[in-house]
């Protein structure tokens, strides 16, 4: 039976008694809720037909064992909420009255929920414990794509895209062992956010085209971010802030944003490795007077060059994004880093900066050709201030 017209879906008041889990042909229903609310306390799985099915109220998922599948984009869920209310809420029934409530293994596949600018988030998740989201289409929501909100056991998010959200494509907060693989970010506010969680692991993205930043990691330890690819932020594709500690950023391709690359502007133990930089403007890695004892290697930061004294973009254009540029790191005060082993090549910048006096740095072995385009001729590549315990030599100007 092919499920196609439009319903209004009506949130239930009673949930089902706990008996074998089932099977559920939505379809069978007469709106997607009900077919929700038939599952038993003891779970299931709920198949959406085809369709699109428009909303005014959010769909509620309350039992755990519960994976909800569609028919890939062709099922559309489309919130016209026009109060900031989420299209799905995944949330404990009795979480009101006991805080520690939780449901456990909630997944959702293979469908599309569409938002508008006064409707919420796409999914929000509360309490739910190893939940599981595949191959989702959530796109043009008001508020978030997803909010994962204390889902603090192992939240799996794969295979999805997140495009125009009026917030994050991904909201993470109070989280741990948290997994964000091979999804794809676009034109959201900023691509993810992660807060006061730890063990995030984020590798093989796509994020581009964000009006603000890429990814946002605040009081989080423990965490990976590798092998992205994050393009044309209009802010700073990482930023790490707030106690974060014990990160490792690498083999990233992190290019073309208006502001910076990658913020460290309260970090501490991190690794920043193998890394390319290439189109930063402002500056392709900052190093703040809050952050301490990182370690800078392996890292190319370059411009468009393309060899045979050509880049591939023009020194001026009409807008910045069209323009060659390349920057290198910028110091801002910071203590006990080592930046060593590093390339930089045509960039308008110096290779290393510094605007702050900066303590107990060792930064050696570092090549730079062709830079400071639009500096003042003979300034230097390596130009910081530090003190008489740092260990500033071998570093290379290839002019």
């Amino acid at each position: 039976m092919r499920f196609t017209p439009l319903l209004c879906l009506l949130a239930a008041t009673t949930f089902a008694a706990d008996v074998t889990p089932v099977t559920v042909d939505a379809a069978r229903f007469p709106n997607l809720q009900a077919a929700f609310d038939s599952v038993p306390l003891s779970g299931g799985i709920v198949m959406l037909p085809p369709g699109k099915f428009e909303i005014t109220e959010p769909l509620r998922i309350h039992t755990e064992d519960t994976r909800i599948v569609g028919a890939g984009a062709a099922t559309c869920i489309i919130n016209k909420n026009e109060e900031g209310k989420p299209a799905l809420i995944l949330r404990p029934p009795t979480l009101d009255q006991d805080k520690k409530a939780k449901l456990w293994r909630i997944q959702l596949a293979d469908f599309r929920i569409q938002g508008q600018e006064k409707s919420g988030d796409g999914i929000f998740a509360e309490s739910i414990q190893e939940i599981y989201l595949s191959g989702m289409s959530v796109d043009h929501h008001g508020g978030h794509g997803v909010q994962l909100l204390d889902c603090f056991e192992d939240p799996r998010i794969n295979g999805c895209i997140f495009t125009y959200n009026k917030k994050c494509g991904i909201e993470i907060i109070n989280c741990h062992d948290i997994v964000v693989n091979a999804n794809h970010f676009e034109e959201n506010q900023d691509a993810l956010h992660c807060t006061d969680s730890f063990n995030l692991c984020m590798n093989g993205n796509n994020v581009d085209d964000h009006l603000r930043h890429g990814v946002v990691i605040e009081n989080t330890y423990g965490s990976v971010v590798s092998g992205n690819m994050i393009e044309e932020c209009n802010g700073t594709a990482v930023i790490l802030d707030r106690d974060c500690y014990g990160i490792t950023l690498s083999a990233n391709v992190i290019a073309h944003h208006l502001e910076g690359g990658i913020d460290l502007r309260d970090a501490h133990g991190c690794s920043i490795s193998a890394n390319t930089f290439t189109i930063a403007h402002k500056f392709s890695v900052r190093i703040s007077a809050d952050s301490g004892r990182n370690t800078l290697s392996g890292n190319n930061f370059c411009n468009t060059h393309i060899g045979a004294a050509q880049d591939k973009r023009p020194a001026e254009g009409k807008t910045p994004m069209s323009i060659d540029e390349g920057t290198g790191i910028l110091l801002e005060g910071p203590s006990h880093c080592t930046l060593s082993a590093n390339t930089f090549s045509g960039l308008s910048s110096a290779a290393i900066w510094s605007t702050k006096p900066c303590k107990g740095m060792m930064i050696t072995q570092n090549l730079a050709t062709d830079c400071g385009r639009k500096l003042s001729e003979g300034q230097g590549w390596f130009v910081m201030e530090t003190d008489k315990s740092s260990l500033v030599k071998d570093n290379l100007e290839s002019r």
